[in-house]
């Protein structure tokens, strides 16, 4: 059997052996080995951007009870999450004359104590939701809320509504918030910046006017406040004619209404939403007014005038100048004192429309040394918008960056809150992120420098300096851009 095997295997073999082998393809010639490239070539390109994701901006929707009491919603059903807060239409701007920091007091003594409930108990009833109540002031209104899980939006209300409508105001409470906000100033007055704005919105403002003070008031005023002040603040002010249920997250309109009538459906005042503070004017600077801080490393430098209300036809056209000179890190005034100069560690600019005109605002803490050539790097960047116009490149990265910054301000339900509440303090209408954009990606160049010129003069912009005397004194004085003026900011030591 073996030997079989054998010769059937050999047959096997002789019979392939007889079969014609193809020749094998004749090999290509070789390819010519690619020329060497530089490893560094791919940067002489700057890479293609992804496509952005499209803007989706949120909806507002507004409603009003019988009361009077306005309702805005901003559903997101994504999360169990609830925003729910009051809106109030009465800021710091309408502090009494002489009592700067009534409004801040006021609107945190809500949370005092309030529907029987002292302080402390107050507390642990919000607690027990798991949330803790905020407040927060601001010259054109007030926002007092919590965020809760949806579940618990009822009970949040409920404690709200006594917060609004039945606070304790309770003297021991007064006197001891009263002690904290003054320490607080105190702690404040030891910044540099609180010390140029102080003396800022007083030089943009002028004196009285109901810009021209910070919302947490000054030593002086704030330690004559008196309860009845204070009481007296809250009874004109706040009503359901001048406030607003403000809910975000996860509940319809309907049903905010609903909860609404529930809650504050029965409530009565007589408070009607106040003015707009009257437009500032508008002079030539005269003065350089200066903060005296003896032996300071760094000297902090304001300039500054008054700008725009909420809704003025050149908002947005301001808001991009504003951003191409200062408003990011590549803008000029940042890229000329931080990058080319090494002066400061960055510097900036905003303009901070309001229901009345805001300021329209530059500023930077400099080296000490080299107070005098950063002062002149200021001017020289506000004269340059006239004479080097803003180019089409600079237009529109501050137009991507404003316009691509949007979202960020609603990514939670409490943004969304603050939004919305933001839109009641200047009354302007639900759908005005949306008209916005709009404006912004509608800018001309032309629009845009047109304001640049307008509002970004150097001869009207105010200039305050917190820093040395000796320093101020030596260094910007021989610059003539007015008369060096020392301004005395209650509590601000120096000489």
């Amino acid at each position: 059997m073996r030997r079989l095997f054998v010769s059937a295997s050999l047959l096997a073999l002789a019979s392939c052996a007889s079969t014609p082998v193809a020749a094998p393809p004749a090999t290509p010639p070789a390819a010519e080995a690619p020329a060497p490239q530089d490893s560094e070539s791919f940067r002489a390109k700057m890479p293609e951007p992804a496509k952005p994701p499209d803007l989706v901006l949120p909806t507002f929707e507004q409603a009003q009870l019988d009361n009077g009491l306005t309702v805005l919603v901003a559903t997101r059903r994504q999360l169990p999450l609830v925003s729910v807060g009051i809106a109030f239409s009465a800021g710091s701007a309408q502090d009494p004359a002489g009592a700067a920091g009534t409004a801040d007091i006021a609107y945190k003594m809500l949370l005092e104590g309030a529907g029987g409930k002292d302080t402390i108990t107050l507390d642990n009833a919000f607690g027990d939701l798991g949330v803790s109540p905020s407040v927060g002031v601001t010259p054109d209104g007030a926002f007092l809320g919590v965020q809760v899980l949806t579940g618990n939006v009822q009970p949040a209300l409920a404690l709200l509504a006594d917060v609004v409508r039945k606070p304790t105001f309770a003297p021991k409470d007064f006197e001891r918030r009263k002690k904290q906000q003054l320490a607080d100033i105190v702690r404040r007055l030891g910044s540099p910046g609180f010390l140029a704005q102080q003396a800022y919105l007083k030089a943009v403002f002028g004196e009285g006017h109901p810009y021209a003070h910070p919302t947490v008031g000054t030593p002086a005023e704030v330690s004559q406040l008196t309860l009845p002040t204070v009481q007296g603040f809250y009874r004109k002010h706040v009503g359901p004619k001048a406030t607003a249920l403000v809910v975000a997250g996860d509940l319809s309109k309907d049903q905010a209404v609903e909860l609404a009538k529930k809650y504050f459906g029965d409530w009565k005042g007589t408070a009607v939403l106040p003015p707009a503070p009257p437009a500032p004017s508008v002079p030539p600077r005269e003065q350089v007014r200066y903060v005296s801080k003896p032996g300071l490393e760094q000297t902090t430098v304001m300039v500054g005038r008054p700008g725009l209300a909420a809704g003025h036809p050149d908002e947005e056209a301001l808001e991009l100048a504003t951003t191409v000179f200062g408003g990011f890190f590549g803008s000029r005034l940042n890229m000329n004192l931080r990058e080319a100069k090494g002066y400061t560690y960055g510097a900036g600019a905003s303009s901070d429309a309001r229901l009345g005109v805001g300021p329209l605002t530059a500023q930077s803490a400099v080296r000490a040394n080299v107070t005098g050539p950063a002062v002149t790097e200021f001017f020289r960047e506000l004269a340059d918008l006239r004479s080097r116009p803003i180019t089409s490149q600079e237009l529109e990265s501050a137009r991507e960056g404003l316009i691509r910054s949007f979202p960020g301000n609603f990514e939670r339900v409490s943004g969304l809150g603050a939004s919305a509440a933001s839109l009641f303090y200047k009354r302007l209408p639900m759908d005005e992120f949306t008209r916005t954009v709009e404006r912004l990606e509608k800018a001309t160049p032309a629009e845009v420098q047109r304001v640049a010129e307008a509002y970004l003069d150097p001869a009207a912009m105010q200039l305050i300096l917190v820093g040395d005397p000796d320093l101020i004194q030596t260094q910007v004085g021989p610059l003539h851009l007015g008369t060096l003026t020392k301004v005395d900011v209650a509590g601000a030591a120096g000489k």
